[in-house]
């Protein structure tokens, strides 16, 4: 019973228990064909990575809503990151593998034995979509200034209108308006003169 004690206390002492707890799923998964032992193995594991990931999480501002950093649960353990990317073990229960889901399908974006590699290419994955969201919003901001702002100024009603300039006419449209005028007198004239001629014929007759 003292050794037990003892043993325990060497263990904590060199490395904190709950590793060591996850360290134990994972020999015994590798040692056995246990469904239950394998997802177990899986969820330890994806449990380190969480550990490794720990400072990412922690600068992170606290109103951040678009990352998760969730472990889920069954028949495949997920370390999710955001709602479309997320890590899983491949199927030989040692490698990590980040994916992301599109409309085309999963994408690989990279594997690795170890949790190091896969939290450091996190960490680049998280700077990426920040700067995404980021350039999409200041083209928002730029997209709303400009329907804001009025294509022209608009003219103060109190404002008199612009009088238009009268166009100048042309020496040669002056003399085609004269002899227009001209042709009008001769023809009511003539008109004149017939008519009075008639009525005089008619009179003396």
């Amino acid at each position: 019973m003292g050794e037990g004690k003892d043993n325990v206390a060497t263990l904590m002492g060199t490395k904190r228990l709950a590793d060591a707890v996850r360290q134990a799923k994972i020999a015994a998964a590798q040692r056995s064909d246990v469904v239950v032992d394998i997802r177990e193995a899986d969820r330890a594991r994806l449990e380190i990575l969480q550990e490794e990931l720990q400072p990412l999480i922690d600068e992170l501002p606290a109103g951040e809503d678009m990352f998760d950093f969730t472990l889920s649960g069954g028949a495949h353990a997920r370390l999710w990151i955001d709602g479309t990317a997320n890590v899983v073990m491949a199927r030989d229960r040692r490698t990590y593998r980040l994916v992301r889901e599109t409309r085309l399908g999963r994408v690989t974006l990279v594997e690795s034995t170890e949790a190091r590699i896969i939290a450091d290419r996190v960490t680049d994955y998280v700077a990426e979509r920040i700067v995404e969201r980021d350039k999409a919003f200041a083209v928002n901001d730029e997209l709303n200034e400009q329907i804001a702002k009025p294509a022209h100024p608009v003219r103060r009603t109190n404002e008199a209108p612009l009088r238009q300039p009268e166009p100048q006419r042309s020496r040669s449209t002056d003399f085609v308006i004269a002899a227009v005028w001209l042709m009008i007198g001769v023809v009511v004239g003539a008109g004149l003169l017939l008519a009075i001629s008639s009525y005089l014929g008619v009179s003396v007759g």
